[in-house]
This record gives C-alpha cells, sequence and structure tokens, in this order.
C-alpha cells in the first residue's frame, strides 16, 4: 500500500468557505429537488428537466437568506428499491448526503400521494436524528395545499406548501431553514483570498470522477461504466498541503452522432454546464483516454477551452494499465492531433491508482501562475526594444506599420496590446512571432498568449 507524505494529504468538502453549514434537499426522483435548490441558490445550477433522473451527483452551492450564510447540497433521485445499480449508486450518495448536512429538507409531489419511496425516505430521515423539514412541492397555488396534508398521515408535525416553480411559500420555507441552522462561527480569514478554479473536462468514460473520487479519497462523484453518468457541474473544494483548490467535474461532453433524440435536450443541458464551468475556470484539464488514443472531440474540447482564453493541462488516463514504449507512442499521438496548442503541457496519471496526482497538482499550480502572470511595463519595453531590433514587421501593402510600445491590459487570461501606425497592416505571421517571444521570454506555460494591435489616438484638429 502507498503511502502518502503527510504534507500531501488530501482534504475535500463542497466548495464555497469554510465552516458554513449545509441543508441537504432530499426526495424521490422528479419531485422538482432541483428546481427547488436553483431557487434557493438564485441562480440556475442544477439541470432541471422532466425526465426523471437528470441529477445523479451531489451538486453544491453557496447561499444567503435572511442575512445567514449556508451551503446547499442537491442530490439524486431516492430510489431504495430499485434494481438499477446507477439507482443504487444514487442512493448511497444520499445517504452520504445525509450524514454530512445539519439540516434536511425533504420534498415531496403535493398533486400525488407519497409512494413506497416517499415512505422509505421519511423513515431515513427519522433514525437519521437531525432537523428535517418537509416541503411539499407543486403546491402552485392555495387550492392546492389540502393535497400537502398526505405528510401529516405519516406522522409529520410541519409540512410547508412550496411551488418552487413559481417561488410560492419559499420565504417562510427559507425561514424555518435558517431557525433550523446550528449557530455561526467566526468568519476564517484565510478564506478572503481567491483560489484556483480547476475544471475536469473530456469524453465520457475519459475518467473524470474516477480522477475526482481519487483526489477527495472518498466515493463523491458517481461513476459507472455507462457514458453521461455526471451531467451537473459539480463544485469541490479541495486542500491540498497548505493549498487550497476548487476543483469542478464536467459532464463528458460527446460527439452529437453519439447522442440518441431522447437523450438529446438533457445531453445539451449538460454541455452547455461543462462550458459554462470552463469559462470560470482558471485551468481546464483535459482527461484523455491514453489506451483509446486522443480523439477529433477531445481536440474540440481543448480549443473551447483555448478560444476562452483558458490555462490547459493534457493528462492522459490509464497509464497504469500500459507498457512504456505504449505511453511514449500515446504522448506522440497527442501531440499531433493537439497541435494546434503545443504550448500546453502533458502529464500521466491513472485515476485508478493516484499514479502522477503529485505531477499534476504541480502542472496545474504552474499554469494556474501564468494565467495570474503579469508582466511589469519595464520588463516589456525592454523586451519590445530586443524585438524590433531583431525582426521589424514587414511591410504590407505598400506599407511599413510602426510599432510604438506594448503594454499588458489584463491577467487572468493574460491580453497584450500593441500600439501601431497602422494595425490592419501587420501580418498575421509577424503577430503569431511576437506572441512566441511573449511566451518565450515571460513563460505562460499552458495559456494562450493573446495580442491586440491597436492604433495610436491622433488628436483632433480644432475647427475653424
Amino acid at each position: 500500500m502507498t503511502k502518502h507524505h503527510p504534507r500531501h494529504t488530501l482534504r475535500a468538502k463542497p466548495a464555497g468557505t469554510y465552516g458554513l453549514p449545509r441543508v441537504a434537499i432530499i426526495g424521490r426522483p422528479n419531485v422538482g429537488k432541483s428546481t427547488l435548490f436553483n431557487r434557493l441558490a438564485r441562480r440556475r445550477l442544477a439541470i432541471v428537466h422532466d425526465e426523471p433522473g437528470v441529477t445523479r451527483d451531489r451538486n453544491y452551492a453557496d447561499t444567503t437568506a435572511f442575512g445567514r450564510e449556508y451551503t446547499l447540497v442537491d442530490t439524486g433521485g431516492y430510489d431504495p428499491d430499485s434494481d438499477d445499480p446507477m439507482k443504487s449508486g444514487i442512493a448511497r450518495h444520499v445517504e452520504a448526503a445525509i450524514k454530512e448536512a445539519d439540516v434536511i429538507v425533504f420534498v415531496s409531489d403535493a398533486q400525488v400521494p407519497l409512494t413506497s419511496a416517499d415512505r422509505a425516505a421519511v423513515g431515513l430521515l427519522r433514525r437519521a436524528k437531525k432537523p428535517v423539514l418537509f416541503a411539499a412541492n407543486k403546491a402552485d397555488a392555495p387550492k392546492n395545499d389540502a393535497d400537502a396534508f398526505d405528510l401529516y398521515r405519516h406522522g409529520v408535525e410541519t409540512v410547508y406548501p412550496v411551488s418552487a416553480l413559481h417561488g410560492r411559500g419559499l420565504g417562510e420555507l427559507e425561514s424555518a431553514i435558517v431557525d433550523a441552522l446550528p449557530p455561526a462561527d467566526a468568519p476564517d480569514a484565510d478564506d478572503e483570498s481567491p483560489l484556483p478554479r480547476v475544471a475536469i473536462c473530456g469524453k465520457p468514460n475519459a475518467g473524470k470522477s474516477s480522477l475526482m473520487n481519487r483526489i477527495l479519497g472518498e466515493d463523491r462523484m458517481l461513476v459507472d461504466s455507462r457514458p453521461g453518468t455526471t451531467r451537473d457541474a459539480i463544485d469541490l473544494l479541495v486542500e491540498r498541503g497548505d493549498k487550497r483548490y476548487v476543483f469542478i467535474d464536467t459532464a463528458g461532453l460527446r460527439r452529437k452522432a453519439k447522442v440518441t433524440k431522447t437523450e438529446d435536450q438533457v445531453e445539451q443541458l449538460g454541455v452547455h454546464s461543462a462550458v459554462a464551468a470552463m469559462e470560470r475556470a482558471h485551468v481546464v484539464v483535459l482527461m484523455c483516454d491514453a489506451k483509446e488514443g486522443v480523439a477529433e472531440q477531445d481536440a474540440k474540447i481543448l480549443g473551447l477551452a483555448a478560444d476562452r482564453g483558458r490555462g490547459m493541462v493534457i493528462a492522459l488516463n490509464k497509464c497504469d494499465l500500459m507498457k512504456k514504449e505504449e505511453i511514449a507512442k500515446a504522448e506522440q499521438d497527442a501531440r499531433e492531433k493537439l497541435s494546434f496548442a503545443p504550448f500546453v503541457p502533458l502529464v500521466h496519471v491513472s485515476a485508478k491508482t493516484g499514479r502522477g496526482l503529485g505531477e499534476l497538482f504541480k502542472t496545474i499550480d504552474a499554469v494556474a501562475a501564468s494565467f495570474r502572470q503579469r508582466v511589469t511595463t519595464g520588463e516589456l519595453n525592454r523586451f519590445f526594444e530586443e524585438i524590433l531590433a531583431t525582426r521589424s514587421p514587414p511591410t504590407q501593402g505598400g506599407r511599413a506599420p510602426r510599432l510604438y510600445y506594448v503594454t499588458q491590459a489584463q491577467t487572468s487570461p493574460p491580453l497584450f496590446v500593441v500600439m501601431a501606425s497602422s494595425p490592419e497592416a501587420v501580418h498575421f505571421s509577424y503577430q503569431r512571432f511576437v506572441s512566441n517571444q511573449l511566451r518565450k521570454r515571460f513563460g505562460f506555460e499552458g495559456v494562450p498568449v493573446r495580442v491586440a494591435y491597436r492604433s495610436k489616438r491622433k488628436r483632433r484638429r480644432k475647427e475653424a
């Protein structure tokens, strides 16, 4: 058994501020848990669809009600009697969410009588010995409140009729949640610093959720051999040594031809969620199956990250199943198929055994630093003088553009602006040369270096 140095032990919890109490939303499939989650979180985070079982992993979000902060936990539909291995895995996740929660909100459908799954969940919650609030959802009008009384017949003292879709009754439910929360802890001063956000992206079955479970050291992400297990983008806070990261596990992005018509709508929501996760990430880790080889879809995913200016890392997974020469061939193949981004570092990992995790974290740190890197104006001016002395911009269309100076306009991602007499006359090959030289001089490992060319503003002549 591999021993880990104490400095490199990993601890994880849902993304957000340390010490926030957790409120878990529990219920059988298709009662509106994710709609209620989005409503209480005050933003659309969980995928909502009429198809039951869309939510599979635990989804987390920090929110505030009546001046009190807490972390919401959305769970998959609880159905302990199902023979489906996927639903059995979801049931385990629900039980884990109950164990880690401070307050539980049980959601039922006010428009139908309680089912066997509802009754099983009520029994499970009674054994949990934690504060439980019973919300009868889909009570869209006062006339539907009587339909919620089925819960009273099962010994429930207070029921909150709500409509997550229309917002009815949510104020009373939120007030009850806040009253049930444990006393607030003093804020942690260390939480003020921004944390690197790392999105794990790739095709289905590339090993994204397995890698997250290996990093977290627990079965937090649902893993199944069938593609499309993960649909929501799940945020988790990871502490490694003295460093913290927010990891985002995303849905597998399949080619359109692989998606059936019945899956298409939910699949598209998952794709949008994954792309949105990319856009709020600092670093995107592209998980590729080294045994299958890098495919066209992998190149498209990396292209999406590059287009959005994200820091990037390529992780070749399942290297534990390959010989040394096979790994070398897989790396060469990956470099050829992802040749549009030669500046992206590549690491070998095994989500199953944990091999390569140290190198992966080291590379993520380097790319995150490049993503935030700022070059001083003095360094840029010296660099620019050397560039112009080495190679001047070529004449284009009978004009020789003059380049005056360069400045870094922003970080995260880095953007440089070159002031020129005729920006449109700067040939694309020279623009590529300047970008490459910036990377060569200042690093920017794994990050697209963007350079914009703008004209110097001329002073307007005063009209007579």
